[in-house]
């Protein structure tokens, strides 16, 4: 009998290469949703984006085809950027993590797809300055999917951190306009804090916005003093923190309210 619960090498190697192809998707909707004006993921077939040429299924294997191209169009000859392997590595190496430390579970798929979605999120914010909301409704919804199997007191949980998630934050950018007179909180920021809420719960919400705006302040409080006015995208910042809480959140969480009982 198969035990699920423990994945071997061979059921991580499996959940890597899932991954990895899932990850040369990802880089598909990376730069369609993100494109101006965004475009379909469905068609025209992948193709290079300067000369056109439409890439041959040996062209699109994940990693493999960027290295033996030479990491160059076999059309143009022009580079073919470093961002696509990474991006598959980086899925393939979450996807045989999760099932690693949690087997072939519900729990590893819940975590892989929501660090991919995240991975989306942060990409696109850097690449665009925007988070497409194929990434937040729809993560939202897969959120409160894999809430229904912890029944209807699951769903109530996704439910209340994705209402805190996104009234939180639209509180957050209303005040800072107020406050400002100018936009302090991007509408995709709003709409990621619900998918993270119905992720995470709501004490899950209020640590990755903690962990978001201190790893922000570690970049942008820099770039301030040297004089660098440069906009830094806050959803990469908050992805990090989701990521984090993710994998620490119930220990931090658990630290911080022993730390409140005992004081």
């Amino acid at each position: 009998m198969i035990d699920l619960a423990h994945a071997g090498p061979l059921g991580i190697a499996y959940a890597a290469v899932l991954g990895a192809l899932i990850g040369s998707f990802l880089n598909v909707c990376i730069l369609r949703w993100g494109a101006e004006p965004k475009e379909s993921i469905v068609s025209p077939r992948s193709h290079c984006p300067r000369c056109g040429r439409g890439l041959a299924w040996y062209e699109n294997v994940p990693v493999v085809s960027w290295l033996l191209l030479r990491a160059r169009c076999r059309g143009c000859g022009e580079p073919i950027s470093i961002m696509y392997p990474l991006v598959e590595l980086a899925t393939a190496a979450l996807w045989g993590y999760l099932a690693w430390r949690h087997g072939l579970t519900v729990e590893a798929l819940r975590g892989a797809l929501f660090g991919t979605i995240l991975l989306g999120i942060a990409m696109t914010d850097a690449r665009q300055y925007i988070i497409p909301d194929e990434f937040t409704w729809g993560g939202l919804a897969i959120g409160l999917a894999f809430s229904l199997t912890g029944g209807l007191p699951g769903l109530g949980a996704a439910l209340l951190g994705a209402a805190v998630g996104f009234g939180l934050l639209w509180l957050v950018g209303t005040v800072g306009t107020w406050v400002f007179k100018e936009d302090a909180m991007g509408g995709g920021d709003i709409k990621m804090m619900a998918m993270v809420g119905a992720f995470l719960g709501w004490q899950g919400v209020l640590l990755t916005i903690f962990l978001g705006a201190l790893a922000g302040s570690l970049i942008f409080v820099p770039l301030l003093l040297l004089g660098q006015k440069k906009l830094v995208p806050f959803g990469i910042f908050l992805a990090i923190g989701a990521a984090i809480t993710y994998q620490f959140g119930p220990g931090i969480i658990g630290w911080y309210g022993r730390y409140l009982a005992g004081a």
